[in-house]
């Protein structure tokens, strides 16, 4: 029977046989927190109370940020939160006064345009969010009706009583209370993967006295009342009664089936809702990641704030000088400014009030001068940044196809900062590694077996200077190594003496027997047989347990049923030579936790023996052995460090038989221990666990490798050459985290290593200490004597151009980050090549990333992929999350999920360094042409006395963010690229660009804001000295506003389009069409919009009758082009020759042709070198000679 498979953990079958007693926390129910009454199969119970059960919310799920009410309000209030977009809407309703400088409609249309693109595309996001909300709640479920019978209805309409069943792989609609299942004693598998990512089954029971309903007519007249916790986002913590047939039963977590976890391996269950919607725990847990912007962002908002700063000093400059100017236009009867007719004038210009027209004029010129600010910048960037994201999530080299997984960016704000990394912060476990462990070695009767090859070996082969096929053994003989790699999945063991049923020849074959029987029935996995097949699987809780049981298949020892109180095995007999079936009675099972770091199992073998088989980790278990059970331990300790060498991680397995009555006495105690209902209950279970945990005999260890993931010493060397530092957090040994870092080239031979570890003889004589205060000291003034002493070594290895590498266990750690002592650790760790942080927490690895990011002001990068490294990817700048073994937690807490850690290396230098460069280089030239135009306004302002009078017509000044100049700037942030993407990957180093900020720096922002000037300064002195007085028409007549307005905004066009034209590296026909089109729009929109009267005021037939037919139009329009982009080319050509960037080299050499000038070779050799540096590739190396395809 598949059920029968899928039966396991003994100690949820001694819940079933005793009843919890009430203490502690139930104590609680009725309660300020625990006041829920929940009516089940409340059809039946329309009496007292049932109104209240209607204040309960319903099932509804609504993850949407709008509702068709709120959607116009709460849109409008985001876009104008914005500092610029509420300056925007100030001008716009200005528009409507008499103070205006131009229409109204000229100047709402434009803001219009640009907060419907921004609110669309939140509609569209929200859409999007609405029908995944639609979708799930309209799912069907089975819920009673109240007549013994089950109807499919929706989510949505399920109450809390409602009784629901729930058949296999389907999902749980509400958080209910197990009530039944299909097995006898009611347990179930439960998925929980979409609740913290964690893919191993849990197991649920429901209470002995629902257990009977089994049926669905069972449930016509069922009647409950519960008493419950009210909603919170506890996930695994749970406290409430139930009342049944006038009894009171408690309630604990092992009851609870949560929202979105999903039934596996069962048929099927019931159960009763008693938190629906948005008070289900998934949906209490749902809040919004923090918020993270990029340091470019920052930096931009503070040149906005520049600008207007700008803008209002301009303003209030030329407001008091045009008082001073009106004041003076009339005096004694004579008027200066005649035009204006003071004698006869409104209050803009009256002489008798200028202080007052003064003011008007400021908010005029507040209007006018708005053109400085890019109205369509956030908008426009907002748009590059989502089909960044877009390019970045259909990239096919970072496809992974063996679980068909692209990469996805969550979100497209921090596109930029991808360029910028300065320091990564990884995990190791299912990060650099595969998280898919492989059984390779083991120590049986203190022998070693197991010949294949882990990648630290072979990385210990290259340091030792023996080839991959040979190793030193303890007395000097080179022993052969096997390559041979196994198909079986997580089974890379090669050893002939215990393989194909030979271990029966070897000395100690009955240990041997006792050692792999250990592992096929010491675990909690459940085997599947495939039908077809016959092949059996295992869905084990983690990695390494799925590889022990594996191995033991492949050693003779299969693991083939479960039930609920039997594991079943085909045993290899040693002394008949055949295949034997044997069942095990399963009696307890001791689970492994974090505090016990070991799994014990208490089975009766067919013989009638009981049997303790435990496994755990060596620092405990060794104290558990007994005195005539430590025949090997000698042996066994020397294999386990040298296995620890080798990277491996390592499990003592030992066992010992029980008398009856000792056994007897101890189950008592577990079940009395397991009837409590408190907080302290499962510290009690340990506590009685540890006093049969005892006495035990040594059989022997194993040795799983977690696989290093492909590519990663690869790109950790590309990382490293880019100057990227990179921390290793995790909670592996100091030793196997060394190996691996010599296995993944974080490490290099020759690198001194500042080691700080709480694992010494002094350390562990202060901690014997009885005045734990004054041990704490000690310790800690230890750990700052090492970092101290580790500083004058960083001093002097800089001196001396040597690499240090800093390596701190997580208690050293933990005074390492007191606010006392973190700045002096954070010098050693910044001034070191790499760091590794082992035995570390979650906790710490969020505060090491914090501390590295507020401290150091650098852009910090954090990749894992379990819940343990959700802390950290949250923390940093940027959090990359490894879609792995581990489940989804990282990777819903992340910013940007990839399959492997080898895709960071083509995120980070190519796609990272793109969008660095796209994006600042949008920014800078958003603010020129802004300038350039705004500029252009103010000049005119002063040529006429800042009377407020415009330039240019109405809609020039509207159009010319939104229509003529904006297209070529997305076009620039999409598709822009200094060099190809083989050429970011063949020269790392071109990253630092990135990191040092150089293209977004404010010597860089005032550069170009200074080319603005200088092209506004030239495109109106210009164009005024050539048209003020000189003939334009046939008959003699001079240029009106008109003319020059056009003749001026014409220049305008040409120049920041042209400018752009030149700033390109990488041209596509895209950008032609936008640049040359922008330009080609511009005669067609003067032409079209000229012969419409009266809408076109200033301008109409201004192309037609006045600027076409007059060459000297044509004439000025290319003079000023020259003119105007004159300096910024001399700059260019000065900068290219003398003062070359990193990427312009690499430019000239592969597209100029200078590969042929070894000088300028040379140079570019000599730039791309960096000393500290980790990696496989030597840097001389590198120096030798650079290698051009």
């Amino acid at each position: 029977m598949v059920g029968d498979r899928t039966r396991r953990k003994r100690r949820i079958h001694a819940f079933s046989c005793v009843k919890a007693s009430f203490k502690g926390e139930h104590s609680l129910i009725g309660g300020p927190g625990f006041s829920r009454i929940v009516y089940c199969n409340k059809q039946e119970h329309c009496g007292e109370g049932s109104s209240s059960v209607e204040n309960y919310g319903d099932n509804y799920v609504r993850t949407t940020k709008y509702t068709m009410i709120t959607f116009i309000p709460k849109s409008l209030f985001e876009q104008f939160r914005r500092v610029a977009n509420f300056y925007f809407l100030v001008c716009a309703i200005m528009s409507f006064f008499p103070v205006s400088p131009y229409s109204a409609v000229s100047n709402v249309v434009p803001l219009v345009v640009v907060v419907a693109v921004t609110i669309g595309k939140e509609a569209v996001e929200d859409w999007r969010r609405m029908k995944q909300d639609i979708e799930m709640n309209n799912r069907k479920a089975k819920v009673h009706n109240g007549e013994g019978v089950f109807e499919y209805s929706k989510w949505r309409n399920l109450k809390v009583g409602d009784i629901v069943k729930v058949e296999k792989d389907e999902f749980f609609p509400a958080d209910l209370i197990l009530l039944s299942s299909n097995y006898e004693d009611s347990i179930c598998y439960v998925e929980t993967m979409n609740l913290d990512g964690e893919t191993n089954l849990k197991l649920k029971h429901a209470l002995e006295e629902t257990s009977k309903f089994q049926q669905d007519s069972s449930f016509q007249k069922f009647k409950a009342i519960i008493k419950c916790e009210d909603p919170n986002a506890y996930l695994y913590s749970f406290i409430g009664n139930i009342e049944l047939e006038n009894q009171l039963y408690p309630l604990s977590p092992q009851q609870i089936l949560l929202r979105d976890s999903k039934l596996r391996n069962t048929d099927f269950i019931y159960g009763v809702a008693i938190f629906t919607g948005h008070d289900t725990k998934v949906m209490q847990n749902s809040t919004d990641p923090p918020s993270k912007r990029s340091k470019i962002e920052k930096r931009m908002d503070k040149i906005i704030f520049f600008l207007f700063l700008v803008l209002f000093f301009i303003s209030f400059i030329g407001s008091i000088l045009f008082g001073f100017e009106t004041r003076e236009d009339l005096e004694n009867g004579i008027m200066k400014r005649w035009y204006l007719r003071p004698d006869d004038t409104t209050i803009y210009y009256d002489p008798k009030r200028a202080p007052i027209a003064a003011m008007l004029n400021f908010l005029t010129a507040l209007m006018l001068y708005s053109y400085l600010i890019p109205i369509s910048l956030y908008v426009s960037i907002e748009i590059v940044k989502f089909i960044q994201s877009i390019f970045i999530n259909h990239d096919v080299h970072m496809y992974y196809d063996e679980t068909d997984q692209p990469a996805h960016a969550r979100t497209s704000n921090l596109n930029e900062e991808l360029g910028q990394v300065d320091t990564i912060l990884s995990d190791k476990t299912g990060t650099l590694t595969c998280n898919s462990m492989d059984f390779v070695k083991c120590s049986i009767a203190g022998i070693a077996y197991g010949r294949g090859v882990t990648e630290v070996e072979r990385a210990l082969a290259r340091r030792k200077g023996l080839h991959l096929s040979q190793d030193m053994t303890e007395d000097g003989n080179v022993a052969e190594i096997s390559e041979a790699k196994s198909s079986i999945k997580g089974f890379n063991f090669i050893d002939e003496r215990i393989m194909n049923g030979n271990w029966v020849k070897e000395p100690n074959a009955n240990v041997i027997q006792n050692f792999l029987r250990l592992l096929a029935v010491c675990h909690t996995a459940i085997p599947e047989v495939d039908e077809d097949t016959g092949e059996v699987s295992y869905e084990a809780e983690s990695p390494d347990e799925a590889a022990f049981v594996i191995a033991a298949r492949e050693l003779g020892f299969e693991f083939y049923e479960r039930t609920q109180t039997t594991i079943s095995l085909h045993e290899f007999h040693y002394i008949s030579g055949r295949t034997i079936r044997k069942c095990y009675k399963l009696l307890n099972i001791l689970e492994f936790s974090s505090s016990r770091k070991r799994m014990s199992v208490i089975v009766r073998d067919e013989e009638g023996k009981l049997l303790l088989l435990s496994k755990g980790a060596d620092s405990v278990m060794f104290e558990r052995l007994a005195k005539n059970g430590r025949e090997f331990e000698e042996k066994t300790k020397q294999h386990i460090n040298e296995y620890a060498d080798a990277g491996l991680r390592t499990l003592i397995l030992a066992y010992r038989k029980l008398d009856e009555e000792e056994y007897d006495d101890f189950n008592k105690e577990l079940m009395e221990a397991k009837r409590l209902v408190s907080d302290d209950r499962e510290q009690i279970v340990e506590e009685v666990s540890e006093k049969i945990e005892k006495d035990l005999v040594l059989l022997g260890a194993t040795a799983v490798e977690d696989v290093l993931q492909k590519g990663v010493p690869e790109c950790i060397d590309k990382l490293a050459q880019a100057g990227i530092k990179l921390w290793v957090l995790t909670g592996d040994k100091m030793e196997t985290a060394i190996n691996v870092g010599f296995a993944c080239s974080l490490l290099r031979q020759g690198m001194k290593q500042i080691k700080i570890s709480s694992d010494t003889v002094e350390t562990k004589s202060l901690e014997k200490v009885e005045n734990k205060s004054a041990a704490d000291e000690a310790i800690k003034e230890n750990v700052v004597c090492k970092l101290r002493e580790g500083k004058e070594l960083l001093v002097t290895s800089n001196a001396n151009s040597e690499a240090l590498v800093l390596i701190i266990d997580g208690k050293s750690l933990t005074y390492a980050l007191e606010d006392d002592i973190k700045d002096l650790f954070l010098a050693l760790a910044v001034g070191c090549t790499s760091v590794i942080c082992c035995r570390s927490s979650p906790k710490q690895k969020a505060l090491v990333t914090r501390l590295v990011k507020l401290k150091t002001g650098c852009t910090t990068l954090a990749i894992g992929d379990g819940a343990n490294d959700v802390g950290m990817l949250q923390e940093a700048d940027i959090g990359i999350g490894i879609s792995g073994v581990e489940g989804m937690q990282a990777v819903m807490s992340s910013d940007i999920a990839i399959a492997q850690f080898r895709y960071l290396e083509r995120l980070l230098l190519v796609h990272g360094h793109w969008c660095y460069r796209r994006i600042s280089s949008m920014i800078c030239y958003f603010f020129y042409k802004n300038i350039a135009f705004g500029f252009t306004i103010f000049f005119y302002e002063i040529y006429a006395s800042f009377s407020g009078q415009a330039a240019y017509n109405d809609w020039f000044l509207s159009l010319y963010n939104v229509f003529f100049t904006s297209l070529p700037v997305i076009a620039l942030g999409l598709f822009d690229q200094d060099v190809s993407p083989r050429l970011c990957l063949k020269f790392p180093l071109l990253y630092q660009e990135g990191v040092q900020n150089v293209l977004f720096s404010w010597k860089r922002i005032l550069g170009w804001a200074f080319n603005g000037v200088m092209s506004s300064t030239i495109i109106f002195f210009f164009c005024i000295n050539a048209m003020e007085n000189q003939a334009f028409h046939k008959g003699g007549k001079v240029v009106g506003l008109e003319i020059l307005g056009a003749t001026m905004y014409t220049c305008v066009v040409w120049v920041v389009n042209c400018q752009m034209a030149l700033s390109i590296s990488y041209f596509t026909y895209i950008q032609h069409i936008f640049i040359w089109g922008g330009i080609l729009y511009w005669y067609v929109f003067l032409l079209t919009y000229g012969t419409i009267y009266p809408l076109s005021t200033t301008a109409y037939k201004v192309l037609i009758e006045a600027c076409a037919p007059a060459p000297s139009y044509w004439l000025n329009t290319l003079l000023v082009l020259v003119a105007s982009l004159i300096p910024y080319l001399v700059y260019a050509s000065i900068q290219m020759r003398f003062f070359p960037m990193f990427h312009q080299m690499i430019h000239s050499i592969y597209n100029d042709g200078e590969a042929t000038d070894l000088e300028y070779v040379h140079v570019v050799r000599q730039r791309s070198i960096r000393h500290m540096t980790v990696g496989f590739t030597a840097r001389f190396e590198a120096s030798k000679t650079l290698v051009l395809p």
